[in-house]
């Protein structure tokens, strides 16, 4: 017998929520043929069987939650290797190794997690995990008081009696760049979550399982709104000489049948964003709250919010600063297909450095983003419309773009996003500041 466990999916990735079982108990599997498909907060994934032979069950139903490490399938493949895998694990330890001796296992994932409840990872620092491992504490028992549930040394310390961490076994101390356990415990006054009432008393009701991209969206959103003071910055681009460039270069290429058929007014924000922040480094950055510093990046990657129908997702478009703009409006296109499709691939949602979100498409005059954490800045683009300006003392037509950049206000101030918007207008009234740019 061949038991499949469910592998590691990612970084960071602790379970998935089964979609699909392309094969049912009885029937006959081929190597490498597909066998499931699993969908993670991060995107949905096909694992093919690993082995040829008879399907003898599953460890999960369709809509079912299963964790990494978790047996999600039992092949008969003609061998006896999960017995005598299972008599392994079954022999006695040796005498000489102890539970409080034994060295910890070397984690599956590139950040350890211990989990708090079944498939529920505990949020915790590395030098707090490691902390909890010196003191022999089980962070699954300790009461967090750091912000969205994370755990804190002071929460650690607290836990294990005030006993101070062995030292390490060359006698060193732990780099003091690297020493999380001096940050101050912190905690939210007058914070006392309430359970719900039971709203059926007044009515009929419908229970819906928060789940997968749903509920990272829920996670990710939490910690921002939390760790991250907002501020948002509007104003409004006319962007009437842009569009008709738009609409008369798409046009010509569709005509030509050329590349850029699918020219949108993202593609050109995108550029002019990139242009943005080489000009404000301060919104191209990340702030470690722990260290005290803030992280430069010197690459430009550009997220954009994709609607799935499931949950919002957040493709990166890479290099843009190395990109023509259609290039950039061909990738906002096979990467806006496969997120609706569901076929993203993790590595398709990392490594942003700042986000743009339209909601101009589905209507609406403006909007105030979330910050996608741990990024600092997004911009929120309203729905471009004809509207009566004033333009040297007569009411004219124009089309014009809201605009919102939200952004975290211990790295930058208002005054630094005033020009960093003042700049993105600048470009997006002139198609001809945008075609420098490429």
């Amino acid at each position: 017998m061949y038991e499949l466990k469910l592998p590691d999916l990612g970084e960071g990735i602790h379970e998935g929520e089964i979609l699909k079982w392309h094969v049912e108990p009885g029937q006959m599997v081929e190597e490498d043929a597909p066998l499931v498909d699993v969908e993670t907060d991060k995107a949905a994934v096909t694992i093919p069987s690993p082995a040829a032979g008879k399907l003898v069950s599953v460890g999960g139903k369709v809509g079912e939650i299963v964790t990494v490490g978790s047996i999600i399938a039992v092949i008969d493949d003609g061998s006896a290797t999960a017995a005598v895998a299972r008599a392994a694990d079954a022999a006695p330890a040796p005498a000489a190794t102890s539970q409080a001796t034994a060295p910890p296992a070397p984690p599956r994932l590139a950040e350890p997690t211990v989990p708090a409840a079944p498939g529920r990872p505990v949020p915790a620092a590395p030098a707090t995990r490691r902390l909890a491992r010196e003191l022999g504490v089980d962070l699954r028992q300790v009461a967090a008081t750091g912000p969205a549930g994370r755990v804190t040394p002071g929460d650690v310390r607290r836990h294990a009696g005030g006993t101070q961490p062995a030292p390490s076994p060359a006698g060193a101390a732990i780099p003091a760049e690297a020493d999380h356990s001096r940050a101050p415990d912190t905690s939210i006054p007058f914070l006392d979550l309430e359970p719900l009432p039971d709203f059926s008393q007044w009515g009929p009701v419908e229970i819906e399982a928060l789940r997968s991209i749903r509920r990272k969206v829920a996670h990710k959103m939490t910690t921002a709104k939390i760790l991250v003071p907002h501020v948002a910055h509007m104003d409004d681009a006319d962007v009437t000489d842009l569009e008709q460039f738009r609409r008369k270069e798409r046009q010509r290429r569709v005509d030509q049948d050329r590349p850029g058929s699918h020219l949108t007014l993202m593609a050109f924000v995108v550029k002019a964003v990139t242009a943005g922040l080489r000009a404000a480094p301060a919104f191209n950055a990340s702030l470690d709250p722990f260290l005290e510093q803030i992280v430069y990046k010197k690459y430009y990657n550009i997220g954009f919010a994709a609607d799935t129908g499931r949950g919002l997702v957040v493709p990166v478009i890479r290099e843009t600063d190395r990109k023509s703009i259609i290039a950039i409006a061909s990738d906002i296109e096979q990467l806006a297909q496969r997120a609706r499709e569901g076929t993203l691939q993790a590595d398709e949602m990392r490594g942003g450095t700042f986000t743009i979100t339209n909601v101009g498409p589905l209507g609406g005059t403006a909007l105030i983003p979330a910050i996608n954490y741990p990024e600092v800045a997004i911009l929120g683009m309203g729905k471009a419309q004809e509207k009566p300006v004033v333009r040297d003392g007569q009411i004219v037509i124009r089309t014009i773009l809201p605009l919102t950049l939200a952004f975290d206000h211990r790295i930058a101030d208002g005054a630094d996003a005033a020009r960093f918007v003042s700049e993105l207008v600048r470009h997006l009234s002139d198609p001809n500041l945008l075609l420098l740019e490429t």
